[in-house]
C-alpha cells in the first residue's frame, strides 16, 4: 500500500486565505509585517514630532535674532536638543529658514489675494491690505530680507516656489477697482500701479530698515513695535486722505 505523501513540513502552520484570494500566510510573516508597520509609523510619528519642535524652535530664535544673528546651536537649544540631531533634520541654516519661511508664505500671500478679490470698498480694502501686512510683518519680522535676497538671487523660482501655478499674486480687481473710482470722481487722480506700490513700499521698508532705523532713531524692540502699531493707522488714513476728494 504507497504510503501517504509527506506533508509539507509547516502546513500546519498555514492559514487558508484563499477565500479572500490570498496566498496562505505563515503567522510568523504576518506578525513580523504588523510589526514593521508598527516601527516604522512610530518612527514618522517621532520624525514628525522632532520636526515640529524643531520649526517652532527656530521661528523663535529666526524672530528674536534675525536670519543673521541666528545659530544652529541656538535653534538646537531652544529645541532641546543636540547640534548632530538637528542637522539630521535640517542640512543647515539657510535650508531651515526656507522651510520655516515657505510655511509662513503658503499661509500669508493667500490671504492678500482674498484682499484683492474681495468685494469691500476701496478704503476699506486699503484698511484690511495694511492691516494684514502689519499682522505678517510684527509676527515675523524676518521675512522681509528672506524675500528681498531670493528675489534678487532668483525672482522666477522664488515667485513659482510661493505662489505655485494656481496663488500667483492678483492684483487685477483692485486696480480695476481704483480705475472705477478714477472713473466715478470719488478718488484724485492717481495711476493704481502707484497706489499699489505705494501701500507696498510704507509698509514693509520699515521693517526692511529695522536695524537702521532702531540704531540712527535710538530705539529698542518695545518702541519700535509701538511705532509700527501707531502705523497701521497712519498709512491707511494718510494714503486715503490723500487720494479722497
Amino acid at each position: 500500500m504507497p504510503l501517504n505523501p509527506r506533508p509539507n513540513s509547516d502546513s500546519h502552520f498555514k492559514t487558508d486565505d484563499t477565500k479572500n484570494n490570498l496566498p496562505a500566510t505563515s503567522p510568523f510573516l504576518f506578525l513580523l509585517t504588523i510589526w514593521l508597520n508598527y516601527m516604522v509609523k512610530k518612527k514618522k510619528d517621532k520624525d514628525k514630532g522632532a520636526e515640529e519642535r524643531i520649526l517652532a524652535a527656530a521661528r523663535k530664535v529666526f524672530t528674536t535674532k534675525g536670519m543673521a544673528g541666528a545659530r544652529m546651536q541656538d535653534i538646537a537649544d531652544e529645541a532641546d536638543i543636540n547640534k548632530a540631531l538637528l542637522h539630521y533634520y535640517f542640512r543647515d541654516k539657510d535650508k531651515l529658514f526656507e522651510v520655516v519661511f515657505m510655511e509662513e508664505a503658503q499661509k500669508f500671500f493667500p490671504k492678500i489675494n482674498a484682499i484683492f478679490n474681495s468685494d469691500a470698498p476701496l478704503f476699506e480694502k486699503i484698511e484690511n491690505f495694511v492691516n494684514e501686512y502689519m499682522d505678517e510683518m510684527l509676527e515675523n519680522p524676518y521675512l522681509p530680507w528672506f524675500v528681498l535676497n531670493e528675489v534678487n538671487r532668483d525672482p522666477d523660482q522664488f515667485m513659482y516656489k510661493i505662489w505655485g501655478k494656481e496663488n500667483l499674486p492678483k492684483p487685477g480687481k483692485f486696480l480695476e477697482q481704483i480705475e472705477k473710482e478714477l472713473e466715478m470722481g470719488t478718488i484724485k487722480r492717481i495711476h493704481p500701479m502707484h497706489l499699489l506700490m505705494n501701500l507696498l513700499s510704507m509698509t514693509i521698508f520699515p521693517f526692511v530698515a529695522k536695524p537702521m532705523m532702531i540704531r540712527n532713531l535710538r530705539m529698542n524692540e518695545l518702541q519700535f513695535r509701538q511705532a509700527m502699531e501707531q502705523r497701521r493707522k497712519e498709512i491707511p488714513k494718510f494714503i486715503i486722505d490723500a487720494i479722497k476728494k
